[in-house]
């Protein structure tokens, strides 16, 4: 059916595209905000960096350079506080977030007009008094300003609705059990598998740095000075990982995750037990609102607890276990973390206060003898230097264009009125092209 031409459905067209508009607007934001939080966290650590270069190595930099890191040093802590305030301004609201419950909401009323309403006559004045509802309820959300750009592009929208996949949605056509289960729950399951690995292996992976800056701090602050100041850098990468951690709740979202997966599973087993006629109306009807209650719940409650979602009661005494597996697990995590932060604190403390006092103090010097330093003959004379090649280099063009335009002008002047062309004698021509002024550029 998916590969025949739909007949495409208005109110549909403007819920699709309503979806393809919040859905945009979401993923735009939620990058923006995590390319916003790299710079701030990167431009902390290259702070710490350049601190304590200036600090340990001044000889190592001529006076130029040492002015370029001194400068360095004063303008990355200077940007990441712009920046943290441009986030904090601009960001704090998480307007992504209320544009991505938007448009799932949007999505669950079309799988709702496609499945279970498909033989109600009023589901065309549904819809539309749904859209206008979610489309006010986003308005409020953000605080009465709704920005989004126009969609123009095709209706699913891709990639998430790519023609190029079997299992992908059409999305205009009413859709039987099996179509639903295809399009809808075994996609969401897939989805689902995929995405709670790659943050599994996103969460082991900055576990693993957080313990490899840790280690190292102790190992540098066993070391002793001057090495020991480096305990800063790698206490400025300890926090940016943690910080990056927390604010990706990797924890929250693979625990929610899997939760979801769990629960589609038990759906995705039950239809698939069922035998020809045991595929009713009534067990159709029920897998769709069981499947848009779970994934509902999901994107509203991203990081609380999906029970408030599952209204069958079956459904919420598998999910109050599964809920006390989980508040254990939370509990032994926090416990595990607060024990390692304690012994790398142990190792690290008396190291940090000494790098701090020497990182400031060496702030605070750069800040003060930068314009001297700037000043200095030597400095003076590199810039100098440097000035003077490019005058000369400046002179030497303009000199050689000058005499290049005169002889151009002299041939001009001696062959005014000889007509050049096929007739022209081959001792002119020569005589020419003997005249023209040579380059002294390489060639090729």
């Amino acid at each position: 059916m998916e590969n025949q031409p739909q007949q495409v459905t208005p109110i549909l067209e403007v819920a699709w595209t309503r979806f393809a508009q919040l859905d945009a607007a979401s993923l735009k934001r939620s990058k923006s905000h995590l390319n916003m939080r790299r710079w701030i966290a990167a431009l902390g650590v290259l702070a710490t960096l350049f601190a304590i270069l200036t600090e340990l190595y001044p000889e190592n930099f001529s006076p130029l350079g040492a002015v370029i890191l001194k400068l360095l040093l004063i303008i990355s802590p200077i940007l990441a506080s712009i920046l943290a305030a441009f986030v904090s301004k601009f960001f704090s609201t998480g307007d992504w977030l209320v544009t991505r419950a938007g448009a799932e909401e949007i999505l669950k009323e079309i799988y709702s007009y496609r499945t279970i309403l498909q033989n109600t006559t009023t589901r065309r004045a549904w819809l539309e008094k749904r859209l206008e509802e979610i489309q006010r309820s986003v308005f409020s959300g953000m605080n009465g300003e709704l920005i989004l750009e126009p969609y123009k592009g095709a209706l699913p929208p891709a990639p998430r609705f790519s023609p190029k996949y079997p299992n992908s949605d059409p999305g205009f056509h009413d859709l039987t059990g099996d179509e639903y289960f295809r399009f809808r729950l075994e996609d969401q399951l897939n989805w689902h598998t995929r995405e709670v690995n790659r943050r599994q292996k996103e969460r082991t992976r900055l576990q693993w740095f957080i313990l490899i800056s840790g280690g190292m701090g102790a190992l540098l602050a066993a070391w002793g000075p001057p090495i020991a100041l480096w305990v800063a850098l790698s206490a400025a990468f300890t926090s940016a990982f943690i910080g990056w951690q927390e604010l990706r709740s990797l924890d929250s979202v693979v625990r929610n995750y899997s939760k979801v997966i769990m629960e589609l599973n038990i759906l995705f087993d039950h239809w698939k037990n069922l035998e020809g006629e045991e595929q009713s109306q009534t067990e159709f009807y029920k897998t769709v609102r069981s499947t848009e209650d779970i994934l509902w719940g999901q994107n509203v409650e991203y990081i609380k607890s999906m029970q408030e979602a599952l209204r069958d009661s079956d459904l919420e005494e598998e999910a109050s276990l599964i809920n006390r597996v989980i508040k254990e697990q939370r509990d032994s995590d926090n416990r595990f973390k607060a024990e390692m932060a304690d012994a790398i604190g142990d190792y690290t403390r008396e190291s940090m206060l000494d790098s701090e006092k020497t990182l400031t103090e060496t702030f605070k010097s750069a800040l003060g003898t930068l314009s001297e330093e700037a000043s200095s003959d030597l400095v003076q004379a590199e810039l100098a230097a440097m000035q003077n090649a490019i005058q000369d280099a400046a002179e030497n063009i303009a000199e050689r264009i000058g005499g290049f335009s005169s002889s151009l002008k002299a041939i001009q002047a001696e062959f005014d009125g000889v007509e050049i062309g096929s007739n022209t004698p081959m001792s002119v021509l020569n005589d020419l092209l003997s005249r023209y002024p040579k380059t002294t550029d390489a060639k090729g």
